[in-house]
């Protein structure tokens, strides 16, 4: 099974929302459609990243959970980009949707 990863770059946070409960939300929304490998959450030139990366049995099914981590994310923070890609070997390899 291909192991794949959604990267959220996340911007300006909702009202009220702890940015400690970004990250867990991100996760828990793949977690419903996929087995979650890691998540983690960097400061990349300056922008805040969130990233989930799990198991899907192909492209499809990984975009649908990239949407889903998406729409969650949306509620919670302004989402500036998102981006699914695919394991291949040594390299990270972006789904053309």
């Amino acid at each position: 099974m291909p192991s794949y990863r959604v990267t959220l770059t996340v911007g300006v946070l909702r009202p009220g929302v702890d940015p400690a409960a970004v990250l867990p939300a991100a996760a828990d929304a793949a977690r419903g459609l996929a087995k979650v490998e890691a998540q983690d959450v960097a400061v990349v030139a300056g922008e805040a990243r969130v990233v989930v990366r799990y198991l899907a049995l192909g492209d499809p099914g990984a975009e649908r959970v990239g949407r889903r981590v998406l729409d969650r994310v949306s509620g919670l923070a302004e989402v500036r980009r998102a981006t699914v890609a695919r394991r291949e070997g040594p390299r990270w390899v972006p789904l053309r949707g």
